[in-house]
């Protein structure tokens, strides 16, 4: 674990020691009678509300189980993510336990191995420590040696949630709010290709995984335990997901075949089956079909996450090159 991963210290706290600071920092009536501490994690499913927590010497009370929702599905709760408070300072922090999971994703004729691995996120949180454009915390050991991710929890607006606040026409969007997200969305590719330059990726990249904290001028990536395996390119998993999140947000969500069934059977009409998601059968990434003021060189950057695409980026600079060639006809600053 390459030594920067902090290691249990022998400490014990009283149960009055406990009390006093839940009640300093969670109130008084929060104090139970009597607290269950928990040094090992390996069964996440028992570690539960009011519980303590002690890693590396620091006990974090637990709030609740973390959630989290996507393609529409309601919220999850993933019981292996912690929200808890920090007894040593009150400050809210995510704790993320060890849970095991793999499975297999096809992107057109692709295949990818993923499965989670805290030893990979706990080498990224070190690398990225201070970077404006990550989550930020540490990694340490519970005294099963399970390795845990203390995060800082970031009170803010998930980006996929801001979008589709925005609201209106598509046209007034795309000329007043775009160029400014494309800017933005330009810094998040940025810090990836900083990940892919140290040996390194991000592996779950989503529109949901980009998240502007509370009163920040930027945004930040988060969760990236997931690791992944491709004969031919290490970072290919992370630029389809780049690609998604690009078609997101230039058709302020998604535009998928029903609802333009349903709503526009004239563009539907110009539909072939190079125009959809290599990834989702059932989303438009050749947009300017349906939007016709969108930019051919913006367009064609779309269109190497269609069906339809011969060539894919190999990566990150060559993905930037053509999202800077594009900023001046989409208007940006």
């Amino acid at each position: 674990m390459n030594g920067k991963i902090s290691v249990m210290n022998s400490i014990s706290f009283s149960s009055d020691e406990l009390k006093d600071m839940i009640a300093r920092y969670a109130g008084p009536q929060q104090v139970p009678e009597k607290v269950n501490v928990i040094t090992d994690t390996s069964n996440f499913f028992r570690v539960e509300y009011n519980d303590v927590v002690v890693l590396n010497t620091c006990p974090y009370l637990i709030r609740r189980n973390e959630r989290e929702g996507r393609f529409g599905i309601d919220e999850q709760p993933k019981y292996w993510v912690k929200r808890a408070i920090d007894l040593r300072d009150g400050s809210i922090k995510i704790i993320k336990m060890v849970f095991p999971e793999k499975f297999r994703a096809k992107v057109g004729d692709l295949t990818f191995d993923l499965m989670r691995s805290p030893k990979k996120e706990a080498r990224i949180l070190e690398l990225v420590r201070g970077h404006p454009n990550f989550m930020q915390g540490f990694s340490t050991v519970d005294t099963a040696g399970n390795i845990i991710r203390v995060i800082d929890y970031i009170p803010g607006t998930i980006f996929d949630d801001m979008i589709s606040k925005i609201g209106g026409i598509h046209e007034d969007y795309f000329y007043s709010y775009f160029p400014s997200i494309f800017n933005d969305y330009i810094d998040m590719v940025k810090a990836i290709k900083f990940l892919h330059d140290n040996g390194e990726k991000h592996g779950d990249i989503r529109r949901d995984h980009i998240i502007k904290g509370k009163g920040e001028g930027h945004y930040r990536w988060i969760d990236f335990d997931y690791n992944y395996w491709h004969r031919e390119n290490m970072f290919g998993y992370d630029l389809f997901g780049l690609g998604n999140v690009l078609v997101y947000l230039a058709g302020a969500g998604d535009v998928t075949t029903l609802e333009l069934q349903q709503k526009d059977q004239s563009a539907y009409g110009r539909l072939s089956f190079d125009d959809i998601n290599i990834i989702f059968n059932n989303r438009v990434v050749n947009l300017k079909k349906i939007y016709p003021y969108i930019p051919d060189v913006l367009n064609l950057i779309l269109l190497h996450f269609s069906r339809g695409a011969d060539v894919f980026y190999d990566d990150t600079k060559q993905f930037l090159e053509d999202l800077y060639e594009a900023r001046s006809s989409i208007g940006c600053s």
